[in-house]
């Protein structure tokens, strides 16, 4: 033991700051040491059960390579003082005064210094540990008070699983400072109490003046509004330019009005149900309508304010908000992203219930869906509509699945202004200098019940009676001003008195308005673009484009660069699409679909598409990234256009999700509307687990909050026998929600046509949502080709009417859409029919009945007209075409029979219900063949 003799001389503070860098970090220490401290804490843990080292007694302690080693009973003492302040780094947040109305659960173990080794005798002892959180050597006593003011009063601090020792370093510096307690100025302290003001009188009026309406008060949870107030103040005087926030319900209308700037006039306005001033649109709720708005701050700077208008979907609106953001940006700020702050609010049982809440934390460190941190707040109420949060979560917080990404979180008491402000300082400090998400969970209550009209006492009785008595947040930190004597007792009357005159003003001022006025959300970025009927909808678009132009994208997309060393069957496939463009000018599906891309990169557009193995394609078919064979460099050839790159395109995988990403994608599309922004489902019955997205934004959103968006789906739908899975993508959900002028549905067959879809997409001077049932079998099929004269010179055709028959000979005209035509015209092919027209409704909605109507006239000897789908009759386009085409209702119908399921399991029996509809279609005696 003669080698460790060092331990009696050297001095103890070096040890302890060791030992506490081998607590944080044990990988950041050299190897030997590291050894020692970890037979050290084996002797502390183990010793007394399993091995008979006493620790502190007989002064040994057991390393990993048998030998024993004698510690002075001072540095003893020391490691046990580190090790008790790593248990309240650890665990001290489980042992706070964070909650204003609830006894807290206890736990164990506790944090008593006898659980450390330590004892009453040491109390007075001085540690040179107290320099390791920068009190310097101070007494036990002395380091508890600081580690209890730090840990275990109104804030909580979960960050020590965090695994970057720079990170944790700088976390514990900034709590270290004012014992993790605020030093506000007198001016500061106004400041907060004149926001606290804000919220609990406006909340006040509204009670007052609209007794019994919803309006899911922010009561108990008020210091949200100071919290809001400081990170905008502070973020913009750190750079941050652009601001966009999510929110449910809870406190929407305080934080538009005190933090956003929107006018109570507005607000009172809509409380008062008046009709709006638009015909075009229906209009939704008060407090899920969006606003946009410019803040001056006190120091001068102006930002850019959004809040997303969102549905009564909790947390759905997160992922629409990280696409936003990332729109702005990309398109803005691509110096410096961190200039734009996204900031999500959350209620406690959506936060801990909601699974979105999962996907968006899983994207947050992700390359296509960054934003470069985002500051999320919990309002606790410790209760979702009558359920008590133990009934809410298996998890000891709500915020626990914030760990996921290693972010710190911090437990406030919301009743205690100067802390909340404080730990939003904090957020705000550490996203803008690590770009990472951080969580501060508000605990408070909610004064009433679900909604102003709700009992609460019906189900939790005691929680509020304690309530009802329980003050608010204003009052409680006025009575700590007043005793400080920063402000005296009529200070906060003469505040109320004055922002409840100015309610009372524009309330006079709001009801001599007669109608409501709904401002479009993000106006500047929508500058330019119109809201349109139907009628412009079926309207035809130049979607043309130069020939010579065309030329130069499909040489960029056709050559691989010089010097790398690719996969042969990569290199063999950008010269098969070479010769399909420049010598036998038969396109096939990727190539329309990459040069539709590539002429509105060059015309100046950007790109973003996004999905499950969308670099690739599901089916091998885009190759839009290109990997080299020996280091998997990324090659994308519509990023080297040369002269002809006036837009980007961005491509990117997905995580496995398509709620939060569809959502993000929407977002983004929101925000950014010159970019052609597609989500693409691995395959088309995937998107159902995005349904809320495309229910309550993708089909609603214009009606609801006056949004355009042009987002794209792209969703793999035909029946190839694969069974109830992968055949569907369920047309019918889609073309149930179309109506009036809400999105574009299309299931088109041919190259140019998608080319030329794609085009009219952006090149209108208004975005729609589009959704494009596309094909599988088709991206290779023989028949499925274009002449790159129909991109250069065609458009979009909504209807494809046969050019291969004698309109006075057709005894049959069969509509039909998407891939079952090439069965058809295989079908017809066999049977020699040359009486029967195929024509392809290549645009479902809106539907052009015009078209289809003049088809039918020109064909006016025919005995019939068909609708023939692959999909069973309660199924597909069928339940479409008689709403929307009244002469369907004379149609002979050929489909599978009614079940429940899109396609059988076995693949003999699919493809026998196939090959029946299709003679069904060629011959009417067959329907009786059709099995059940």
């Amino acid at each position: 033991m003669d080698k460790y003799s060092f331990l009696n001389a050297a001095h103890t503070s070096f040890f302890a700051e060791l030992y506490d860098k081998y607590l944080t970090s044990p990988d950041s220490i050299e190897p030997s040491w590291r050894a020692f401290f970890q037979g050290f804490d084996f002797g502390l843990e183990s010793s007394l059960d399993d091995l008979g080292i006493e620790v502190g007694q007989n002064g040994t302690v057991a390393l990993a390579n048998g030998e024993q080693v004698a510690i002075p009973d001072t540095l003893q003492k020391e490691f046990q003082v580190i090790r008790l302040i790593d248990g309240y780094r650890s665990r001290g947040h489980l042992f706070t005064k964070t909650n204003p109305v609830r006894k807290r659960r206890k736990y164990v173990p506790t944090l008593d210094i006898a659980n450390f080794g330590l004892g009453e005798e040491d109390l007075n002892t001085v540690f040179d540990a107290g320099r390791i959180i920068g009190i310097g050597s101070s007494s036990l006593r002395d380091i508890i008070a600081h580690l209890e003011r730090i840990y275990c009063d109104a804030i909580g601090v979960e960050y020590m699983y965090i695994r970057t020792p720079e990170r944790i370093q700088w976390i514990q510096d900034w709590l270290n400072v004012n014992d993790n307690h605020p030093n506000f100025t007198p001016e500061e302290k106004k400041n907060i109490l004149r926001k606290l003001n804000e919220a609990v009188s406006f909340e006040s009026f509204l009670h007052t003046k609209y007794v019994g309406q919803k309006r899911f008060s922010l009561e108990g949870g008020e210091s949200l509004i100071p919290a809001l107030d400081v990170i905008i103040e502070k973020a913009a005087d750190a750079g941050v330019k652009q601001f966009v926030m999510g929110m449910a319900h809870r406190g929407r209308l305080n934080v538009l009005t005190n933090i956003f700037g929107k006018s109570p006039k507005d607000i009172f306005s809509e409380f008062d149900g008046k009709d709006y001033e638009e015909t075009i649109f229906d209009g939704d709720v008060k407090y899920h309508l969006g606003w946009t708005s410019t803040r001056e701050t006190d120091s001068g700077k102006m930002v850019n304010m959004n809040i997303a208008p969102n549905p009564s979907h909790l947390e759905t609106v997160n992922s629409v908000v990280e696409g936003i953001t990332r729109a702005k940006q990309d398109r803005d700020h691509q110096e410096n992203t961190s200039e734009v702050l996204p900031i999500l609010v959350h209620g406690d049982a959506a936060f801990a219930g909601q699974g979105v809440v999962y996907e968006i934390i899983q994207m947050a460190n992700l390359d296509g869906y960054r934003t470069e941190g985002t500051i999320h707040i919990v309002v606790n109420n410790q209760i979702g509509f009558t359920t008590n949060y133990l009934d809410a979560r298996s998890s000891t917080y709500c915020t626990d699945v914030g760990k996921v990404t290693l972010s710190p979180v911090l437990h406030v008491n919301a009743d205690d202004a100067e802390a909340v402000v404080h730990v939003a300082t904090f957020a705000l400090e550490y996203r803008m200098r690590y770009k990472r998400d951080i969580f501060l969970d508000l605990l408070g209550y909610r004064k009433y019940g679900h909604n102003e009209g709700d009992e609460p006492k019906f189900t939790q009785p005691l929680l509020y009676k304690a309530i009802s008595k329980h003050k608010n947040p204003r009052d409680i930190y006025a009575e700590r001003l007043i005793a400080e004597g920063v402000i005296d007792k009529d200070y906060v009357k003469e505040l109320e008195l004055e922002y409840k005159k100015s309610l009372e003003e524009d309330l006079l001022d709001s009801r001599k308005i007669e109608k409501t006025r709904i401002t479009p959300f993000m106006q500047d970025e929508w500058e330019g673009f119109e809201q349109v009927t139907e009628e412009t909808m079926l309207s035809s678009l130049d979607t043309t484009y130069d020939m010579k132009k065309l030329d130069q994208v499909a040489k960029g997309i056709t050559g691989l660069p010089e010097g790398k060393k690719f996969l042969r069957k990569l290199e063999r496939l950008v010269e098969a699409r070479r010769r399909m463009y420049f010598e036998d000018n038969k396109l096939d599906w990727a190539m329309g679909e990459l040069l539709a891309y590539g002429s509105l990169i060059e015309e100046g557009y950007d790109v973003r598409m996004t999905g499950q193995d969308v670099e690739r394609g599901t089916f091998s078919h885009r190759h839009a990234v290109i990997k080299t064979e020996m280091h998997e460099e990324e090659v994308i050839l519509l990023n080297e256009l040369g002269k002809n790159q006036n837009g980007k395109f961005h491509i990117y995988n997905s995580l496995l999700s398509e709620y939060a990403v569809m959502g993000f994608d929407y977002g983004y599309a929101m925000a950014s509307p010159k970019t052609l922004t597609i989500w693409e489902a691995q395959f088309g019955d995937f998107s159902n687990g995005a349904q809320i997205i495309i229910d309550q934004y993708l089909s609603s959103a214009e009606d609801k909050w006056k949004l355009q968006n042009g987002l794209v789906l792209l969703l793999p739908h035909g029946y190839e026998g694969q069974g109830a899975e992968h055949s569907s993508a369920r047309m019918e959900r889609y073309l149930q929600l179309c109506a009036k002028d809400n999105m574009f549905v299309a299931d088109v067959t041919t190259p140019a046509n998608l080319f030329h879809l794609f085009r009219r997409q952006m090149k209108a001077g208004y975005r729609k949502p589009l959704v494009v049932f596309t094909p599988k079998s088709l991206l290779r099929h023989p028949k499925v080709l274009s002449t790159k004269e129909e991109m250069a010179n065609g458009s979009f055709q909504m209807v494809i009417d046969d050019d291969t028959v004698t309109a006075s000979k057709v005894k049959s005209v069969v509509f039909c859409t998407g891939k079952f035509y090439y069965d058809l015209l295989d079908k017809r092919e066999e049977l020699n029919r040359k009486d029967v027209a195929l024509v392809r409704v290549e645009q479902l909605f809106p539907l052009p009945a015009q078209e289809m109507r003049k088809i039918i006239k020109k064909y006016k000897s025919a005995e019939e007209v068909v609708w023939a789908q692959e999909e069973p009759r309660n199924m597909g386009a069928w339940g479409h075409m008689l709403m929307h085409l009244d002469e369907a209702k004379q149609f002979r119908v050929a489909s599978r029979r009614v079940y429940g399921a899109p396609a059988a399991g076995s693949a003999v029996r699919s493809q026998r219900r196939h090959a029946q509809v299709l003679e069904y279609v060629f011959d009417k005696s067959k329907d009786n063949m059709l099995i059940q």
